[in-house]
């Protein structure tokens, strides 16, 4: 198989696991008890005939046929639809909080990748000795924890020092901010939550990264190399490295993802203002649009994610099309 065939039936199977994420996305929460009129039968004041209006407004009282064929229109020409708590178009309502989880989760996931390659290389060059075992038991343990507990305990331990609560300090437009104070305000919003982010991610790409280089260390070609008296640093470097990166590189394309999806219960414990809060109160809700629009964008984004792997893994390694 060429390589252009081979992107041709990538991009193709992509198309159809989006196709099929968005009607499963659509039918998934109209499997649930209750709808957005639900939240109103505990109220005393709100009579039956006004959850059926609601229920007319909102398009609930049609039938799930026409209601999925609405839905397929409105994604084709780009609209997520209309909220229905606020009455505003989904993809306004998931642009701020976007833009939020975005630079936090990619501070988070930067620096558990680069604390995860370093740990790695370590530990597999120095396989058998202290800097090995000790490393490798740190990942393990960091790996296995719950993020929302690794959360908790920094809330616990810093919440004193650093900020805890939201995104930026709701009093400081007051005090005339310049540019950079609004940076340093949310910078420290962000050290919390994507350090819960990055500590998790560390250990596990640290004992990625291991694995795959002594498997790489163990060819032929290194043992070769050895022979004819090459330096360590150009073994590891030139030979090893290379040659480990391709489930390195998938494992981050698989990961990016996460980028988009963000921490929910990371963004929950921090009160967070990003994506996965705004989600987790549209489950409480009811709010189907905000619900198919989110996951539909964390759909999109897996799977771009997962295209682009194909794609860098069949740039590393040609075997992949053979």
């Amino acid at each position: 198989m060429s390589r252009s065939e081979h992107v041709v039936r990538r991009l193709g199977f992509a198309l159809v696991t989006v196709w099929i994420a968005a009607t499963i996305n659509f039918v998934i929460f109209r499997l649930a008890p209750g709808d957005a009129s639900s939240q109103y039968e505990a109220c005393s004041t709100c009579s039956a005939s006004f959850r059926e209006h609601l229920r007319e407004e909102l398009g609930l009282n049609r039938s799930l046929p026409e209601q999925y064929l609405l839905y397929l229109q409105g994604l084709l020409r780009g609209d997520l639809g209309t909220s229905f708590q606020t009455r505003q178009p989904v993809w306004d309502q998931l642009a701020t909080p976007l833009l939020n989880t975005l630079p936090m989760v990619l501070a988070g996931m930067t620096a558990g990748l680069l604390l995860g390659l370093l740990t790695g290389i370590v530990s597999a060059w120095r396989r058998g000795t202290a800097a090995d075992w000790a490393p490798v038991s740190a990942s393990l343990f960091l790996s296995a924890l719950p993020i929302q507990w690794v959360a908790l305990v920094l809330l616990l331990l810093f919440g004193d020092v650093l900020p805890a609560v939201g995104v930026s300090d709701p009093y400081l437009r007051f005090r005339d901010p310049s540019w950079w104070d609004m940076v340093a305000d949310r910078s420290a919003h962000m050290i919390l939550p994507a350090a819960a982010i990055g500590l998790v991610w560390w250990g596990i790409w640290a004992l990625i990264v291991r694995s795959s280089l002594l498997d790489s260390l163990g060819e032929d070609f290194i043992l070769t190399a050895r022979a004819k008296g090459l330096p360590s640093w150009r073994i590891m470097n030139r030979y090893a490295l290379r040659n480990s990166l391709p489930p390195v590189v998938t494992l981050i394309c698989l990961n990016a993802g996460y980028l988009v999806a963000g921490a929910l219960l990371v963004e929950t414990v921090f009160s967070y203002p990003g994506i996965g809060l705004e989600l987790y109160q549209a489950v409480r809700n009811r709010d189907y649009p905000m619900l198919q629009g989110g996951f539909l964008l964390l759909t999109v984004a897996i799977v771009l994610a997962n295209l682009i792997s194909d794609l860098l893994h069949q740039r590393l390694d040609p075997r992949v099309t053979a």
